[in-house]
């Protein structure tokens, strides 16, 4: 079975948390569990974290995945998110998934105290290191730019160590969050899965050109038959098209123009690419102004359409082609309960 004869999944993002847990979550995962929805994800930024949410709202769950979308590899060393890992497997009955990101320099530096430069060389490095401890095939080590097992300076009476707790599964999947070429690429080559962001069908090629690259490198794991891609897609069914865009462009606002510093944001760079450079110009100027309002009305609803599924249900239902004939195989969406009982029937 190819990539094209597989139904479109569905998974519920629960999203950041603002000031406090997102109002009606419980209710939401219920559910997307009870509607057989593929899985479940949790998000951290500078607030909340990713785990322990997702454990404990997915104690009430039976059928669907677990994944962190996206755990930050700058909060945690590579061994401590893999012991996160092993431990949500075994709780979860083997339903968790590990997707991990880098975050951008703001967060890197600023909330966490921790390097940026050279991301992806970091990200392989943490990769394998996750990897070696799933594996549990003997004490781990590692001789690297940026992780060192055992650490080179200090006392000198650090040993290799392997962990207590047998994995429930030595391959639990590893999903990147990538932006980029070089990054989605990358994710083609070490891991089971990519998230994006801010797909769109119109950089269908674009991102098939990035995974190509990456499926060809020696000792990649996967081919983009058996790869995932769980792309966080925003739907909102109205019959107003306008006001389905109105609540979206505050989203798109914030990522182009405050997700990231003015000469290092990789969301609006994603948005440019799309053909959207000026009107980028505009909403970047205006958000670091502090006019958010101002903002979110230089967001075009053609650059919302783009990268969601917004308007009438026919509409909808007719835009949702152009997304199964991508390399979308996961819709990650967001919304109450009712919300998404809807989302399911017309994606079903």
């Amino acid at each position: 079975m190819t990539w094209k004869d597989t139904p479109m999944k569905l998974g519920y993002t629960t999203g950041y948390w603002s000031s406090g847990p997102p109002e009606g979550v419980t209710a939401a995962i219920a559910e997307a569990d009870r509607l057989g929805f593929d899985s479940i994800w949790s998000a951290e930024a500078y607030g909340s974290d990713c785990l322990t949410p997702l454990a404990w709202w997915g104690a009430s769950t039976s059928r669907v995945r677990l994944g962190t979308n996206i755990m930050q590899l700058a909060a945690r060393t590579p061994t401590a998110a893999a012991m996160a890992a092993l431990t949500l497997d075994h709780l979860s009955g083997g339903r968790f998934v590990l997707g991990l990101g880098v975050s951008g320099p703001q967060v890197v530096e600023g909330w966490y105290g921790q390097p940026y430069p050279r991301p992806l060389a970091r990200t392989r490095e943490y990769v394998e290191i996750v990897r070696a401890v799933l594996a549990r095939s003997g004490p781990v080590e590692h001789d690297g730019d940026f992780f060192q097992l055992p650490h080179r300076g200090g006392t000198g009476l650090g040993k290799p160590l392997k962990s207590t707790v047998h994995p429930l599964r030595a391959d639990i999947p590893i999903f990147l969050a990538a932006e980029g070429p070089k990054n989605v690429a990358l994710a083609a080559e070490i891991a089971d899965g990519w998230l994006p962001l801010f797909f769109s069908p119109k950089a269908d090629s674009f991102y098939r050109a990035a995974l190509a690259e990456g499926f060809a490198r020696p000792g990649a794991r996967r081919d983009l038959d058996a790869f995932e891609v769980a792309a966080t897609v925003p739907i909102v069914v109205h019959d107003d098209i306008e006001w389905a865009a109105d609540r979206l462009r505050p989203f798109v606002a914030l990522y182009v123009g405050g997700m990231g510093a003015k000469s290092a944001n990789f969301h609006r760079d994603v948005i440019a690419r799309l053909g959207y450079e000026k009107e980028c110009d505009v909403i970047t100027e205006a958000y670091l102004a502090g006019d958010k309002k101002r903002a979110a009305a230089a967001v075009p609803t053609a650059l919302v359409e783009d990268i969601a599924l917004i308007g009438p249900v026919a509409k909808v239902r007719d835009e949702l082609q152009r997304w199964r004939e991508t390399v979308v195989t996961t819709l990650l969406v967001q919304g109450n309960a009712q919300q998404l009982r809807q989302i399911a029937e017309l994606v079903g």
